[in-house]
């Protein structure tokens, strides 16, 4: 199962707009989040979040505290460290260490998960606007972490956190054996042998089901048809949300643009069987992490095996 989509918590949207209602949340049983550089606090080398109290907090600035969501039990807010001093963030090692919430996420899964990727994504977003996209004053945090607005009196313009949507495809064929496999492609950075599903971020002016085909046909030059929205994810990494969907090849010849993607290749069910997992140390192909909804597309095929599709 693809992670970071189990987000639980009530986000209280009218709720928090309001400073003494946010303020009431703060009480000893609230749960706090810190991050630092895009980074997560986790016990050291283990994959265990840490969920700070607000005595533990001790001289921490709560005033730009971004409220993530409430349950029955805690309220949780994330507060972004990136701006202290070296000591000051040693300091915060008595709890454990700031790490790559991708180095853990597949070890962490459910509402945890969830809750560490909301503060990395608000926490990003925070930190990259600071100023007004309309006149270029200074803005600051409005509705608990959940909007900025200009500090300018004749502007006054108020932003929202955005997110970038990208589409991500299992396209397959069934070929003259009467296999049917799918594509799957890699890029130079990855590590060697790992394969995944083909993705792009969607274009102004499109459809989510045009950007699937003009994707595939940039990156592998396969015209497709029979596009079906299947899932999505959050993806924080920075500011992203995953659309997953599965498509059909009209033919299966690929032409792979070098420029998009290093390779890529028809597989059947019986050789996705023989891959390895992603980040091993063995050779040859290996699948998407367990975390990403790549890896949830490719087992929602394999599911869908018959014998004269193997």
């Amino acid at each position: 199962m693809y992670n970071y989509a189990q987000m639980y918590l009530n986000r209280a949207s009218k709720e928090r707009k309001s400073q003494d209602w946010c303020q009431r949340q703060m009480v000893q049983n609230s749960r706090w989040v810190l991050t630092y550089q895009d980074k997560n606090l986790f016990k050291v080398d283990v994959a265990e979040p840490v969920f700070l109290t607000k005595e533990q907090l001790g001289l921490l600035d709560v005033s730009q505290a971004i409220f993530l969501g409430n349950n029955a039990e805690h309220a949780y807010f994330a507060i972004d460290v990136s701006h202290l001093e070296e000591p000051a963030i040693k300091a915060l090692h008595y709890f454990g260490e700031f790490v790559d919430l991708r180095r853990h996420g597949v070890a962490i899964f459910g509402e945890q998960a969830s809750i560490l990727a909301l503060a990395r994504g608000l926490s990003y977003w925070h930190r990259t606007h600071r100023f007004c996209g309309r006149c270029g004053h200074q803005n600051h945090m409005v509705e608990a972490g959940h909007s900025r607005k200009c500090t300018n009196a004749n502007c006054l313009h108020q932003t929202f956190p955005r997110t970038d949507p990208a589409v991500i495809m299992l396209v397959t064929h069934v070929f003259a054996d009467g296999i049917e496999r799918c594509l799957l492609g890699r890029q130079s950075v990855w590590p060697n042998g790992a394969m995944s599903t083909l993705a792009g971020f969607v274009d102004p002016g499109e459809t989510l089901e045009q950007a699937v085909a003009r994707e595939v046909m940039e990156e592998a030059g396969i015209k497709v048809t029979d596009i079906g929205y299947l899932a999505s994810q959050p993806w924080p990494f920075p500011s992203s949300i995953m659309l997953g969907f599965i498509a059909r090849a009209e033919e299966p010849k690929i032409t792979v643009d070098e420029d998009e993607i290093e390779q890529a290749h028809w597989f059947s069910r019986a050789e996705l069987n023989e891959f390895g997992q992603w980040g091993d140390d063995s050779q040859g192909y290996k699948l998407p992490r367990i975390d990403s909804i790549s890896r949830y597309l490719i087992e929602h095929w394999r599911n869908l095996a018959s014998p004269e599709t193997v």
